[in-house]
């Protein structure tokens, strides 16, 4: 590691033979043996290449049947000069700067007549829509996260919709859906009478939820691309009402887009200026000043390995599919993208890989749901992106781990800082475990859906550090918890190590990674100690508590670690309390062992990758321990 905390020794970095307390030599004075993995001692040895905290992450294979794809070559990381504005020629570098100064295009060329608003091209997203989403419409109502909201019933204006529905009523995501369940003369009358609708609450631009920068990108883009449903009608005074209201938008987005609420929102605000740039005529200075914005604006959007900075993977399948859209656009019109586009494209996917679990989906993290596979597999296929996952994303926050059938996901960065944050979570150093297609350990997730199926009040909770597989002190957060999604203090830094351990038949991924969110508040350092084997059959795992600071060491406080389980799970508790039996819908068969208090079992939420909460349970290890620290070990194994 770059550097220790107080009370730890350095860890020889080879030669060192890993008996069953391997953790003890990191423990505070006193603290627990590591719980064996077996009667007898691990022949397992630290491996000489050490990944040291401070490298940069490259896309590396977890399972040797990847070795078919080509990796991410260092060639094609992202460099400085890929944020830079398009090379452009010394003309049009002058119309850039004269419309980003707000001179129109009829400046430049006084002697030509202004065209009328009209589109150029036609666009085909290589994106579909929700089928069942669009078949609610044609009925009558908005569908998302299994609610309905009758379409008669919903306010247009004013903050009055929970914010999932003002992202897809104000951002017009529902045509996608629309488009997808049913030829165009069945679904062209729908979307002209809800865009009636939305424009006669909303005649000209405003405070509210229906003019946030990135509410207004995303409706202008789909605008756009699904131009052929709004404009299919006979009446030339609403065709013309559909176009003018196009330009007026997009003349909009290009005084306001700075003033976006955060990166994300000015990406999608870039974008649409762009794709107005090439769809409406005589768009040629519009397009040069959106390509330079959105380029400027994707590189404060995305961290070094291609995660974006809310460490959102909703966040990142908006900037995936918002590329994809805009990709679209310039086939449209047959123009070459610029190559930054395609660059940042290519560094988005393999992040968004990592958190992808044995069954396809995505894992619980930032708010979000257990994406459903089949919407992640249609994502990367529109991108043609052919990548494998990061195994190490350092910048993002995550490791990942392939072992056999097992599947590994650890959060190991602090939370985002506010300004990036949608929905931030307290869930530092929790993880999440899969084998094959059933998941074991989970977070509760579904913050971002919250205002569905899920309740409003339900979305603190499930921000917190409660909600997610770790340990808490006194069930305070390890990183305050604010409204809005925002967060406070807490966790500041993080430091991982990761290594590879060998040995005679035997091999393993150990982790190691502590966080100071409860340092201010208790004096201690968490540090998470986890080791995989390579059959992916044990996880093996190690908490401690490691005195830190100046504060007092005297007095008790309550700590509890909580590992959340995936759906369907039956429990068998076992006659000492320490262990518990978890029979899984596939038929396997694993055992969970505290090495040093009772396991309890609690009730618990999941939410899947549609918003809808389940019912499951919860394994907890609670105990009262001295706040000079203590080490708690724990065991999962499968059994068949």
């Amino acid at each position: 590691m770059a550097r220790l905390f107080p009370g730890s020794r350095e860890a020889p970095e080879d030669g060192v033979v890993l008996g069953p307390a391997a953790a003890t030599a990191l423990a505070p004075e006193g603290g627990r043996k590591a719980l064996p993995l077996g009667p007898e001692t691990e022949p397992l040895v630290v491996a000489t290449d050490v990944t040291s905290s401070n490298t940069r992450p490259e896309a590396k294979a977890d399972n040797p049947s990847d070795a078919d794809i080509a990796p991410v070559e260092p060639g094609r990381a992202l460099a400085l000069a890929d944020f830079s504005p398009p090379q452009v020629s010394a003309s049009e570098r002058l119309i850039r700067l004269a419309y980003g100064l707000g001179l129109p295009p009829s400046a430049l060329n006084p002697f030509r007549k202004r065209a009328r608003p009209r589109l150029t091209a036609t666009v085909a997203s290589p994106l579909a829509g929700d089928p069942a989403s669009g078949t609610a419409l044609r009925a009558g109502h908005f569908l998302l996260h299994g609610v309905k909201l009758p379409i008669a019933d919903t306010e247009f204006t004013g903050p009055r919709l929970s914010p999932p529905f003002e992202r897809l009523v104000h951002g017009f995501g529902w045509l996608s859906d629309l488009a997808s369940c049913a030829a165009r003369p069945q679904c062209a009358p729908v979307a002209e009478r809800i865009f009636g609708a939305w424009l006669g609450a909303n005649p000209r631009p405003g405070a509210g939820p229906a003019w946030a920068i990135g509410n207004t990108g995303h409706r202008l883009l789909a605008w756009l691309i699904h131009a052929p449903l709004l404009l299919s009608s006979n009446d030339r005074k609403l065709r013309a009402r559909v176009l003018t209201t196009l330009d007026d938008t997009a003349r909009w987005l290009d005084r306001h887009v700075g003033r976006a609420e955060d990166k994300l929102a000015e990406v999608a605000g870039w974008t649409a200026i762009t794709a107005a740039g090439l769809l409406l005529a005589d768009g040629r200075a519009r397009r040069l000043y959106g390509e330079g914005g959105l380029i400027r604006a994707l590189g404060d959007l995305v961290s070094d390995d291609g995660g974006v900075l809310s460490r959102s993977p909703l966040g990142q399948i908006e900037a995936i599919e918002l590329l994809i859209d805009l990709r679209a656009c310039y086939a449209a019109v047959r123009s070459t993208p610029p190559p930054q586009l395609d660059t940042i494209l290519e560094l988005l996917v393999p992040p968004l890989l990592t958190l992808q679990h044995g069954d396809g989906g995505l894992g619980s993290w930032q708010g979000a749901g257990a994406i459903a596979p089949d919407r992640i597999a249609a994502l990367i296929k529109a991108s043609g992106v052919r990548t494998r996952p990061l195994r190490d994303a350092r910048h993002w926050g995550y490791q990942r781990i392939n072992a056999g059938k097992s599947v590994l996901q650890f959060d190991a960065a602090p939370p985002p800082v506010a300004r990036h944050a949608r929905d931030g979570c307290a869930s530092t150093l929790a993880f999440e475990l899969s084998h094959g297609g059933e998941r074991l350990i989970v977070n509760c997730g579904g913050a971002s859906f919250a205002g569905g199926l899920i309740p409003l009040r339900l979305a603190q909770g499930l921000r917190a550090t409660a909600a997610h597989s770790t340990l808490a002190i006194d069930d305070f957060n390890s990183t305050a918890v604010l409204i809005n999604g925002k967060l406070g203090p807490g966790v500041s830094e993080v430091e991982v190590d990761r290594r590879i351990l060998t040995g005679e038949g035997a091999g393993a991924t150990r982790i190691e990674a502590s966080h100071n969110g409860y340092v201010a508040r208790y004096g201690l350092t968490h540090r998470r100690i986890l080791i995989m084997r390579d059959d992916g059959s044990e996880l093996r795992g190690e908490d401690l508590l490691v005195p830190t600071g100046r504060r007092g060491k005297r007095g008790m406080i309550g700590v509890a670690l909580r590992f959340h389980l995936g759906p369907h799970i039956e429990l068998a508790q076992g006659r000492d309390g320490l262990g518990v039996t978890l029979a899984l819908p596939d038929g396997s068969l694993w055992q969970f062992r505290s090495g040093r208090d009772p396991v309890t079992l609690e009730e618990s939420l999941w939410s899947d990758g549609l918003g809808r909460p389940l019912a499951t349970r919860q394994l907890v290890i609670s105990a009262k321990i001295p706040r000079s620290g203590e080490t708690f070990s724990w065991l999962l194994k499968k059994m068949r």
